[in-house]
């Protein structure tokens, strides 16, 4: 993955909060919520909520499919902390070989591997390779097309 796929996270973002109402997005049936719910004030900050460690975040573009069925797609901007110690369960940004992976963090057989969330790409056994974890995954920015 080239270098112009990383972004660092600005270390002291200037704040950006924009109108978060009180609604809840429910992903099924539901009624309608009440209009004065979007007048009560409330504000989101993109950055005061995923941004949790400025200096050690930055940001990554994805490339590839390998990560399709845990919702991470072709283009996605990943939230990337430096600062969190990985543990298995945790998706990474790792290099591996000379090569910048974005892979789930596994243990098989209590034997350290990089998982994909795509079955037509096996584990890669971390045991014999050279591997540099550059962070954990924070978060998914995935844009719909309009």
């Amino acid at each position: 993955m080239p270098p112009e796929h990383l972004i660092p996270a600005h270390p002291d973002p200037a704040t950006q909060a924009l109108p978060y109402p009180l609604a809840l997005g429910r992903a099924g049936l539901s009624g309608f919520p009440s209009p004065a719910q979007d007048y009560e004030g409330r504000t989101l900050d993109l950055n005061e909520r995923l941004v949790k460690h400025p200096a050690a975040t930055f940001f990554m573009t994805v490339t590839g499919d390998s990560m399709v069925s845990l919702g991470i797609h072709e283009s996605d901007l990943l939230l990337v902390d430096r600062s969190i110690d990985p543990r298995p369960g945790h998706i990474l940004v790792a290099m591996v070989d000379g090569e910048i992976t974005v892979k789930r963090y596994e243990l098989l057989g209590n034997q350290p591997h990089l998982c994909s969330g795509n079955p037509r790409y096996a584990p890669i056994p971390l045991g014999e390779l050279d591997c540099q974890v550059w962070g954990v995954v924070r978060a998914v920015i995935h844009e719909y097309s309009v």
